[in-house]
């Protein structure tokens, strides 16, 4: 068995958004340079298949699908933030296959663990919308293909620093997604406030936290500690999804906090214990945003590190801030009727 797969393939460095937009090739470009100067044992790297129609109509509308299909060998700019270049429509399809081929892999147990590294990344496209740099929801369609290979409940942990509307979208009223976001608040998209928490059958199966900017390591130890992780044990999920930007790193001209690569590993550690306390450690990264190229490859780097079971980093034992501490209360309050241990 593979303990760590690493899905990546040349077509998504073709994805081009344009001169100055921050998802840029160079992304992926300096994660991949990482780790062919300085390889991580235990881990294996392989190119990955694209999505089907079929497995794309899980997630998305026929109307954004065929959008989308249009614009396959087109330079395009959809919205301020979201452009296309002629191979994108095929990137994106790549990078959702991968995502789908790492929860195969895993579920099926040819790899302990994976992290599927594709672009354009995916997790504000809504079901039937395109938008914040995203084409096709990566993590959404990866928790359609776990249901699918017989897991019956799926968590998405999304750390990025954006909240992941798309993703929360996808899985509003249903309780066999658990959706999970910590992220900067009030922030583009300006959604992810502590009273979303689902409706009908999904209610508290969305779990948002969102924090100032300033926030550091060990806010987000809090947050974990105190919120998601007492959630995510008592939902005991067949597979960990995490959505993994990288935006929320000190050095990010775009975001507002202040993580470090240490900060990310320690929750990646967090979670894969996780993993392996409740679903035999089956766990799946996807990577989204990160636009700072050192602080997006040292941070990715760790986290591959931790799943390749090379490190383990713990979170920091300072305090989080007042600003954590009180957002923390209020998402407790809102969620503590549906999940128990909140209230305690």
């Amino acid at each position: 068995m593979t303990q760590t797969l690493l899905l990546t393939d040349p077509l998504f460095l073709q994805h081009d958004p344009g001169p100055q937009h921050p998802e840029c090739p160079a992304r992926l470009k300096r994660i991949l340079e990482l780790l062919e100067r300085h390889p991580i044992p235990g881990t294996e790297r392989r190119v990955p298949r694209p999505a089907t129609e079929e497995e794309l109509a899980a997630v998305h509308t026929p109307r954004l699908r065929a959008y989308l299909k249009s614009l396959q060998g087109r330079s395009v700019e959809i919205d301020e933030d979201t452009v296309t270049s002629p191979a994108s429509y095929d990137a994106a399809l790549l990078a959702a296959g991968g995502s789908i081929q790492a929860v195969e892999e895993v579920l099926a147990g040819r790899a302990r663990n994976a992290f599927a590294m594709g672009r354009p990344p995916g997790h504000h496209a809504e079901p039937d919308q395109a938008m914040g740099f995203c084409l096709f929801n990566n993590a959404a369609i990866a928790a359609e293909a776990a249901r699918r290979q017989g897991a019956q409940r799926v968590l998405i942990f999304d750390w990025d620093v954006h909240h992941g509307n798309g993703t929360q979208s996808a899985f509003w009223k249903r309780p066999d997604v658990l959706y999970m976001s910590a992220h900067q608040f009030p922030y583009y998209p300006h959604s992810g406030a502590p009273d979303e928490i689902g409706e009908g059958e999904g209610t508290g199966y969305t779990v948002n936290c969102g924090i100032p900017g300033g926030g550091t390591d060990a806010d987000y130890a809090a947050l974990c500690e105190q919120l998601f992780l007492p959630v995510a044990r008592d939902y005991r999920p067949d597979l960990v999804i995490i959505s993994a930007g990288f935006d929320a790193h000190r050095e990010d001209p775009i975001g507002g906090m202040v993580l470090t690569e240490r900060g990310f590993a320690a929750m990646c550690t967090a979670f894969k214990d996780l993993a392996q306390d409740v679903c035999g450690g089956r766990l799946v990264m996807l990577l989204e945003g990160g636009y700072s190229l050192e602080g997006l490859s040292r941070s990715a780097y760790a986290c591959i590190e931790v799943l390749a079971e090379r490190t383990r980093e713990r979170f920091p034992t300072t305090g989080a801030s007042r600003d954590t501490a009180a957002a923390l209360r209020i998402s407790r309050t809102a969620l503590a009727p549906h999940w128990p241990v909140l209230g305690r």
